[in-house]
């Protein structure tokens, strides 16, 4: 089965994104809020739906909820657009030429603390889910608005989608 390496190190950041140390995984997911980045891509096909991802049971946060159709974290001494073209690669199969920066925030949950790199692109490619998920598909706005707050998608989407809804219609 496979598992979240909770060794892997981490960027530690300020809220400015700047890298003031690391952390393992373990570290920054136990609750201790430590601030480090991660990178989220929306993707959109040509008729406006968005694709999200299933994330595997295996997962240390969230498991089995839908999810943005890319979310990673940055790995320490990786610049944010290298992460977010990795992520694609290893998330969805896909190569992303360009990709719009939507927003940079904070989210907060009980366990960890992340500065939130969050992206958008509009693609015919067809995503092709690699083991490191359980699944995906293109959902249309009102499929996901009729599904907000019943525990279908992750905190994170959900905030990230509420927040900044304008940014996707």
């Amino acid at each position: 089965m496979n598992k979240d390496n909770d060794k892997e190190i981490f960027p530690v950041v300020d809220e400015e994104g700047n890298v003031v140390g690391s952390a393992t995984r373990g570290e920054c997911h136990s609750g201790s809020k430590i601030l480090h980045p991660v990178v989220h891509l929306h993707v959109f096909d040509s008729e406006g739906r968005l694709y999200l991802q299933k994330r595997p049971e295996w997962k240390d946060i969230q498991p089995g909820k839908w999810d943005t159709a890319v979310g990673g974290h940055v790995d320490f001494g990786e610049e944010i657009l290298d992460a977010l073209r990795r992520e694609v690669r290893e998330e969805l199969g896909l190569e992303v030429e360009e990709a719009e920066m939507l927003c940079r925030y904070v989210f907060e949950s009980d366990r960890e603390r992340e500065l939130v790199h969050s992206f958008k692109t509009v693609t015919n490619a067809v995503p092709h889910p690699t083991d490191e998920l359980d699944g995906g598909r293109f959902w249309t706005l009102a499929e996901i608005e009729a599904n907000l707050g019943k525990e279908v998608f992750t905190p994170n989407f959900e905030s990230e989608f509420t927040k900044f809804k304008m940014l996707f219609e």
